[in-house]
């Protein structure tokens, strides 16, 4: 039975009579009465230093050589740069976006009426037409017409696609709800993660960065995620003073460096007769070397000028100006993606409103998941360009099911309907880039490669099986699992009992069944 109707505009609010009004922040959010945060004064403002990874070495060898001792560094902590994806409202992951199967992995197909429940009529599901509706260019297999595969193939480049691999993790969350400790920023930084500038970012005010919440017992407040949403927030973060601008940005560097000098001469002869004498000239000395690099890295104001970075924006980038210009979702994906990638912070949360959308109509959500998707290869292919590997991981507060009415608009194009919230269809799943070639799956435990595509599995009628893994049915374990993947992607799973003393992922046995991916990197990029 085709069913059509007017859906609603890609940033138009999502009004649910079974919904009470919003009234929460995540409320809002969620049913697109509010954006993800960071769109309008300050969407673009982490798009912001030059070359990624390398330092600017116009300082001189003798003040180059204090920034280790220092604790100064241009590298962050070395680890893969991590983004996710927190999209608030119970957007559908699973089935009709990334392929879900049986025990058997992503093509141990569900029923014909499991499909259904997750919005594919019977002749579009997986176990159709010869694998006609299954694209595995990514590695991880996606339903071939999944909206999110479409948006991130307009931003991804061939090269970048063959070097690309995902796992998908089917894990039940409740729906609507920003009460979901679903955000693993901090165990993130937990495994290793840090930036030179910040250790997290995130696009929401939010003890997480995001609209979901982080397990409770990994927060630390000593490394909150910073929100910034004007230029100002981020120049200061950098500022060097009025000396740049009198003077040119080496000369400013030169007087820095011979500040310290004469500070560091003078100190030497000065006795402050205190017990912590080296410790507080070491201090003073460190204060100076580090107003010295800050000037020479981003003296220049141009540096910071988003619109100057021609691998994101304009002719040669990712983005052309007009779409750069006038999507705030564009400007906030290319602000947490330049921070991350370029290692000024070490992992980033991007959250996009409004999926909701079981609006009755199909073309709603597809919409909304084509540019999520966008937005995602946009990631993707910035890592590729910069040269650095990319986790990146995709998660939402609930999911959608479809009673089997098809919408057979242009945007609907002859899929389910999104009818109800269902807790039971939820899913997530993480992508990894990998400069030097496709990710390998990790078989060290003995079980075919397929079972660590898919780490967990659906029941026939399209359920998530809640007996499958430990995430399968607890959130704050969903997190856990995700941050075993990304210490696995450094070779440092053996390490993932000393860094979360109280985890519940079982013994080592269990979490290599829970592992994606062979390493990538050892241990540093």
């Amino acid at each position: 039975m085709a069913r059509n109707r007017k859906s609603f505009g890609l940033d138009e609010p999502l009004r649910h009579p079974d919904h009470r009004r919003p009234l929460s922040r995540r409320d809002f959010i969620a049913q697109g009465f509010a954006r993800g945060g960071a769109v309008l004064a300050g969407a673009s403002i982490f798009s912001l230093f030059a070359n990624p990874r390398a330092a600017h070495a116009a300082l001189s060898p003798d003040i180059q050589a204090l920034l280790g001792p220092c604790g100064i560094s241009n590298l962050g902590a070395g680890k893969i740069p991590f983004i996710c994806f927190d999209l608030a409202g119970g957007a559908n992951l699973a089935g009709s976006s990334v392929l879900v199967g049986q025990q058997g992995g992503q093509q141990d197909f569900l029923s014909t009426a499991g499909y259904s429940k997750l919005g594919l009529p019977g002749d579009m599901t997986p176990a159709s037409g010869m694998g006609s509706f299954i694209d595995t260019t990514l590695g991880l297999a996606f339903h071939s017409d999944s909206a999110f595969l479409r948006g991130m193939k307009t931003r991804l480049s061939a090269g970048t696609m063959a070097a690309i691999n995902g796992a998908v993790i089917p894990a039940r969350s409740e729906n609507d709800t920003g009460n979901n400790p679903h955000n693993p920023m901090y165990a993130i930084w937990r495994a290793g993660a840090d930036g030179e500038l910040l250790t997290l970012i995130g696009s929401q005010s939010s003890d997480s960065g995001g609209n979901s919440m982080a397990p409770a017992a990994m927060v630390d407040v000593s490394v909150r995620p910073t929100k910034v949403d004007r230029t100002s927030d981020v120049t200061g973060l950098v500022d060097t003073g009025k000396l740049v601008g009198l003077l040119a940005q080496d000369d400013a560097v030169a007087v820095m460096e011979s500040i310290e000098r004469i500070s560091h001469s003078k100190l030497g002869r000065v006795d402050t007769r205190v017990s912590t004498d080296a410790v507080i000239k070491d201090l003073v000395r460190c204060g100076y070397v580090k107003s010295a690099s800050i000037t020479d890295r981003y003296g220049n104001p141009s540096a910071l000028n988003p619109e100057l970075d021609t691998q994101i924006k304009g002719a040669t980038g990712i983005f052309s100006d007009a779409e750069f210009a006038g999507d705030g979702e564009f400007r906030k994906t290319a602000a947490v993606m330049k921070m991350v990638i370029n290692g000024y912070a070490g992992a980033g949360t991007i959250t996009m409103g409004g999926f909701d959308y079981h609006t009755g109509d199909r073309s709603t959500g597809e919409l909304r998941d084509f540019r999520a998707g966008v937005c995602m290869g946009a990631c993707l292919e910035y890592a590729a360009r910069v040269g650095v590997p990319l986790m990146l991981y995709v998660f939402s507060d609930g999911s959608v099911n479809s009673s089997g009415m098809l919408d057979n608009s242009p945007n609907g194009r002859g899929k389910g309907v999104w009818t109800g919230d269902d807790q039971n269809t939820a899913a997530s799943f993480f992508l990894v880039y990998n400069p030097g070639g496709r990710p390998v799956l990790f078989t060290g435990d003995g079980r075919p490669a397929e079972r660590h595509q898919q780490l967990g599995w659906f029941r026939a009628d399209g359920s998530v099986e809640t007996a499958g893994t430990p995430a399968a049915n607890n959130v704050n374990l969903l997190v856990e699992t995700v941050a075993l993947n990304y210490m696995a992607l450094h070779g440092e799973q053996r390490q993932f009992a000393s860094k979360f003393p109280m985890h519940g992922l079982g013994p080592a046995s269990l979490r290599d069944s829970l592992t994606a991916f062979n390493p990538i990197v050892n241990g540093t990029i």
